[in-house]
């Protein structure tokens, strides 16, 4: 099993990362920074609809500190959904401010609510971690999803990503009975793939969330990263696979009782191929990306010793043994797309 044993730092965001994301239009001018919003005069515990408590608590303002707080996180929800357009979202108001403290980067959480219907949204404020920025890069140019964010200085803004937490889906979705299993499995080998190709570690099922697709004929399901703090830092190859992670064993089996070698080959198979699709089509970008990730210390040399050893292991390839990063570990796994394109392995190893 996949354990995690130490903390993994906050890494501030470099010169070479800070062009790329000028150049991309991810870095603008806000209104508000993350530590003005910890000038806060109290906080209270936040319970969910069960009464249990979810870990974040609601921060209080001082009422000449909350207008001023408020009408910047709309200008920021403005920018972040409409181009910046306050008057477009004037019906719209900031319902609550939380701060959860046991996340590496001690996020932020906005619920802004619109006033003629009742309907809310979310959106996090969190301190900018080079780590984080890669991966959601990463997974906004090579998976399925986009990823919608803002950079300013050491602050990020972060879109909320609608799904059930993968937490949730395992206690108490996958216990409904009226889905086909096997699209559950066969999104989680997928999920698997990607996560390992992509270097996106830790992916236990509070660190995902699961979209369901209802179709004319059935149900469809796809695994979403949420959390990126643990992108490209770790040494052990399973922290970047979530079929070793415990938390995930429900999956798992599920996959065991429906799913034969054959179709998670061609499963495997089919995600690699779509990935090194992604990689072609994001040219410039992706380059860029990678060539200021090159130069990065995004972990310790032990681990990027340990990672680049393991990865030539799986796939008996010693060209990892020559990266000196992880972003040139990185650079090779993706090149393992077009040279390796399918690894003989059971998911549930």
């Amino acid at each position: 099993m996949a354990e995690i044993r130490y903390r993994k730092p906050v890494y501030p965001v470099s010169e070479a990362l800070r062009g790329y994301l000028r150049q991309t239009h991810r870095e603008t001018d806000v209104p508000i920074a993350y530590h003005d919003l910890l000038h806060h005069n109290s906080a209270v515990a936040l319970f969910d609809k069960k009464g249990r408590d979810t870990l974040w608590e609601t921060l209080i303002y001082g009422e000449a500190d909350r207008q001023f707080i408020h009408e910047c996180l709309r200008k920021v929800y403005a920018q972040l959904k409409v181009g910046g357009e306050v008057s477009i979202i004037d019906h719209l108001y900031i319902d609550r401010v939380d701060f959860c403290l046991y996340a590496n980067t001690h996020p932020i959480r906005v619920r802004i609510v619109n006033r003629l219907n009742d309907l809310f949204d979310y959106f996090y404020i969190k301190r900018a971690d080079a780590s984080r920025l890669y991966g959601m890069e990463l997974e906004h140019l090579l998976s399925p999803n986009k990823i919608n964010y803002l950079v300013k200085g050491d602050t990020m803004i972060e879109e909320h990503i609608s799904g059930i937490p993968g937490d949730t889906f395992v206690k108490e979705y996958l216990k409904q009975g009226d889905y086909n299993p096997l699209r559950v499995a066969k999104e989680f080998v997928k999920f698997n793939e990607r996560s390992l190709v992509q270097l996106q570690g830790d992916m236990r099922n509070d660190n995902y969330v699961v979209e369901v697709v209802p179709d004319f004929d059935d149900l469809y399901f796809r695994l979403r990263a949420i959390d990126f703090d643990q992108f490209a830092y770790e040494g052990d190859v399973k922290i970047y696979m979530p079929q070793f992670f415990k938390e995930n064993n429900p999956i798992i089996n599920l996959g065991l009782k429906s799913m034969t070698t054959v179709l998670e080959l061609q499963y495997q198979r089919e995600e690699r191929t779509r990935l090194l699709t992604r990689v072609r089509a994001a040219g410039a970008h992706l380059a860029n990306l990678l060539e200021a990730l090159r130069r990065e210390e995004l972990s310790t040399p032990e681990n990027v010793k340990q990672l680049r050893e393991s990865l030539a292991d799986l796939y008996q390839d010693d060209s990892f043994l020559l990266a000196g990063t992880m972003g040139e570990i990185l650079r090779n796994s993706l090149r393992m797309l077009e040279v390796y394109p399918m690894r003989k392995r059971r998911v549930a190893t």
